[in-house]
This record gives structure tokens, C-alpha cells and sequence, in this order.
């Protein structure tokens, strides 16, 4: 992975999270995924995913170089193409406690759609 500086924060802030939630919860073990094939398509981005293999249920995060101080985010599913309907925060603001928070609350949801 070329070492884009705002990826591997992301990606260090999500481990933790990951680490917690283990501790936290025998039923939910995330997958967390990079991705920069979107950069192979001519979109100057990168994507992390959070899985719950389980239900299907993804985090989604984009962190696109023209907005290198937003995320965008969305609770979709894996199986599913994702919509349009982003949310965003401040790259600042996310820690692995609001991963965190994010993972418990979205995967620990009743498993049906």
C-alpha cells in the first residue's frame, strides 16, 4: 500500500477499535479492509471497509484527496452496492472510540434488514 499519511492513521484508529471490540464481544469480530482501487479508475481516494461477515453490515469510509479533512462514511451492507447517501465527519474528530461506537451500535443491531 503506498503510504498515503491519512490511511494509515484511519487505519491505526480502526485496529484499535478492532481490539476493543474483541475484548468487548465474543459475537462480533470485524473485518477491516483497505482499498486504493479507486485510484486504478482515475478517483484520487481511498476506502476502508469495517465487515461483520456475519450479517453483511459494512462501515464504509472514504477519504478522497481533494477533501483530505472530511470522511465520508455509511452503514450499508457488503453484499449491497453502496447508495450515495454519505455522511461525513471531521478526519479529526474520528478516534477508536467512535469506531468504536459505531461498530457496536451498527453490528450489534438485530441481524435482519
Amino acid at each position: 500500500m503506498n503510504a498515503n499519511p491519512a490511511l494509515l492513521s484511519l487505519s491505526d484508529i480502526a485496529s484499535q477499535a478492532h481490539e476493543k471490540i474483541q475484548q468487548d464481544f465474543e459475537n462480533i469480530n470485524p473485518v477491516i479492509g483497505v482499498m486504493q482501487g479507486m485510484r486504478k479508475m482515475g478517483i484520487p481516494a481511498d476506502v476502508m471497509t469495517i465487515d461483520c461477515l456475519a450479517s453483511h453490515k459494512r462501515i464504509l469510509m472514504v477519504l478522497h484527496d481533494d477533501f483530505p479533512e472530511i470522511i465520508r462514511y455509511q452503514l450499508t451492507f457488503s453484499d449491497q452496492d453502496p447508495s450515495d447517501d454519505y455522511q461525513q465527519v471531521a478526519a479529526q474528530e474520528v478516534t477508536s472510540n467512535m469506531i468504536y461506537g459505531w461498530i457496536k451500535q451498527y453490528f450489534s443491531l438485530a441481524q435482519d434488514r
